[in-house]
């Protein structure tokens, strides 16, 4: 069975800042089209907060993530900051005094992170929301796990339908934030929450295959 250690997994945290940072501009031009512009901006600062805490320290996955949910839920404006605060800081709970995260615990992890922005917001598939991206992901990876895949494989599957997830927001019309207002003219453009959604899913993903033993 494919696991890997908590404790020597915190440094995924700095990884997925340094995607979020490389990729600030387009996440703000992306979200400047149908929103306010600052998604990249704000996500950015939240990521490059935590890291600064984070750097010459050698926390655990669960605790680097707690951090990090921390700073975006209490340090950063806009919408993003608690919905992906509440993402990360339940990801560590459920993470939280397990020693080998196997294919079970991470889809624990997943699931508690789903279930808490769910509890805080009204959005579903379809409303061009980083749900697009994050609901898909985690069925995407249930169903390889159910079918006796190996825990790197569902890692894929869920990397493949996160992205796919966010490639959908294209062809949608936005029904939940600032960018419902513009109703038909939302259509064209990715979902900002979803583009970042994917990227973080990603890199969280890749760390996480690159330590399986």
């Amino acid at each position: 069975m494919q696991t890997f250690q908590n404790a020597s997994a915190g440094s995924i945290v700095l990884s997925m800042a340094d995607r979020i940072i490389e990729n600030r501009a387009y996440l703000s031009e992306i979200d400047g089209k149908i929103g306010d512009g600052d998604h990249g901006v704000n996500m950015a600062k939240g990521f490059g907060m935590a890291a600064e805490r984070l750097k010459e320290k050698d926390a655990s996955l669960a605790s680097a993530l707690d951090t990090l949910g921390t700073v975006l839920m209490t340090e950063i404006g806009g919408s993003m900051g608690p919905l992906y605060g509440v993402m990360f800081t339940e990801f560590a709970e459920k993470l939280q005094g397990v020693t080998l995260v196997d294919a079970a615990a991470y889809s624990h992890m997943l699931h508690a992170g789903l279930e808490g922005i769910q509890s805080i917001g009204s959005a579903k598939v379809g409303d061009k929301t980083m749900l697009d991206a994050l609901i898909p992901a985690v069925e995407a990876f249930d169903t390889a796990h159910v079918k006796g895949q190996s825990f790197g494989e569902a890692l894929q599957a869920l990397v493949e339908a996160a992205e796919a997830g966010r490639d959908s927001t294209l062809n949608l019309v936005a029904k939940i934030g600032r960018a419902s207002r513009l109703g038909e003219r939302s259509l064209g453009v990715l979902d900002a929450g979803a583009t970042s959604c994917a990227l973080i899913l990603k890199e969280l993903s890749l760390g996480a295959r690159s330590r399986l033993q």
